[in-house]
């Protein structure tokens, strides 16, 4: 079942408020979406890169969850 826009901005706000439980809930909502929009960005990059569209997804995953004071809207 996909969720709206407004169900994962409820999950994001949970999330920020200490419910780390909830970040299993959100990964598989937005994985695939965070996947396409990485590759449509790297289409743009230098053909030598060696970037690839998953580890950047990761990449961007380990800075947020780095992140303590995150407001989400």
């Amino acid at each position: 079942m996909e969720r709206s826009p407004r169900e994962i901005t409820q999950i994001l706000l949970e999330w920020s408020n200490g419910r780390q439980e909830v970040l299993h809930e959100l990964m598989p909502l937005v994985y695939d979406e965070l996947r396409r929009l990485a590759a449509h960005y790297l289409r743009r990059e230098r053909p030598d890169h060696t970037l690839q569209p998953t580890a950047l997804v990761h990449e961007a995953y380990l800075r947020l969850v780095d992140q303590t004071q995150v407001r989400w809207q």
